[in-house]
């Protein structure tokens, strides 16, 4: 017998408080600019943003149209036959299926819409005008979570190859000792201990390492980074060392794991070094199964006790004389 599905658990009272006080505030913000600027005069709120979506799609179906917006049939089509007697659309059955109506914006629709835009991004630009640059930045990527996370999940579906590994910029390396706390605080419980032998790893290899043979790459997507590892040379003659991967959590499932290791690896071998080792502990499961992947083997594990956990360290090695099989 087939268990029925659990239903998604509610969300906490904090969640739901800190959005609805956002909505307040941007509405009111929103409101605010809209009154000062008379963003949408002639129009409302609606035929503008009708007007938006036909200026974005030239050639766009009622019933699309109708989809995209949420907008009722009844309220659109008397909306689209106002903007017909104004000149602003033509109306014409659709080409590929006549039972569908085709909506084109005439030159004077186009006109008015270019003028909505303008004065959209006129009422912004002013809003954004004292934003230190350093928090525009953030304030991009705020906004850009918010609406991925908000966004039903097909179209939350983003591409492998929208990934990209670079070297590390400004604020980089301190990004990346604040994102392994906190991930592995919140996933594992962690203490700080962990985070100040981060702390260490990141700022020996700021203060002195060798450029040919030592690297960190980030990985980065739609502009944020949400990866990173480490290769730093070993104590060993010839050994290089796999240091700090991670992946945040809302950024798995795309290979970037995978393709950071794969990259740390090609870099070590390309530069000379015979082998390459890391030193990781069992519990990071999604880790070790990436190790193995790329043909690292396990050759030694001892218990230990580190960042408030009992633990079990465990030392992987990748002869790099030799691709693997």
């Amino acid at each position: 017998m087939t268990k029925p599905a659990r239903a998604p658990s509610p969300p906490t009272s904090a969640p739901v408080h800190e959005m609805r006080a956002f909505n307040r505030f941007y509405t009111n913000l929103i409101g605010a600019l809209d009154y000062s600027r008379h963003l949408y005069v002639p129009y409302t709120l609606t035929e503008s943003r009708v007007l938006y979506e036909l200026a974005r799609a030239p050639h766009t179906d009622a019933a699309d149209l109708r989809a995209e917006l949420s907008l009722d049939a009844g309220y659109l089509s008397r909306l689209l036959a106002k903007f017909e007697r104004d000149g602003l659309v033509e109306r014409a059955p659709s080409v590929p299926d006549p039972r569908r109506q085709r909506i084109t914006l005439t030159a004077r629709g186009r006109d008015a819409a270019d003028l909505l835009d303008e004065r959209s991004r006129e009422a912004v630009g002013s809003l954004l005008a004292d934003v230190p640059a350093a928090d525009r930045t953030r304030l991009t990527a705020a906004l850009r979570t918010v609406r991925e996370i908000l966004t039903p999940t097909p179209g939350r579906t983003r591409r492998r190859d929208a990934v990209v590994l670079r070297e590390p910029r400004a604020g980089d390396l301190g990004w990346i000792v604040e994102r392994n706390a906190a991930v592995y605080a919140a996933e594992f419980g962690w203490n700080t201990d962990y985070e100040g032998l981060v702390a260490r790893i990141v700022a020996d290899f700021a203060q002195d390492h060798d450029p040919h043979l030592e690297r960190v790459w980030i990985a980065e997507l739609d502009g944020r980074p949400v990866g990173c590892v480490m290769c730093v040379r070993d104590e060993a003659p010839g050994t290089a060392r796999l240091r700090l991967l991670l992946v945040e959590p809302d950024a798995r499932g795309l290979g970037i794991g995978d393709r950071l290791v794969g990259a740390c690896v090609d870099f070590a071998r390309g530069v000379g070094y015979r082998e390459l080792t890391l030193w990781t502990n069992d519990v990071l499961e999604a880790a070790r199964g990436i190790y193995r992947r790329q043909g690292f083997v396990l050759v030694a594990e001892k218990p230990h006790r580190s960042f408030g956990a009992d633990l079990v360290g465990q030392d992987w090695r990748l002869p790099l004389h030799e691709r693997p099989a």
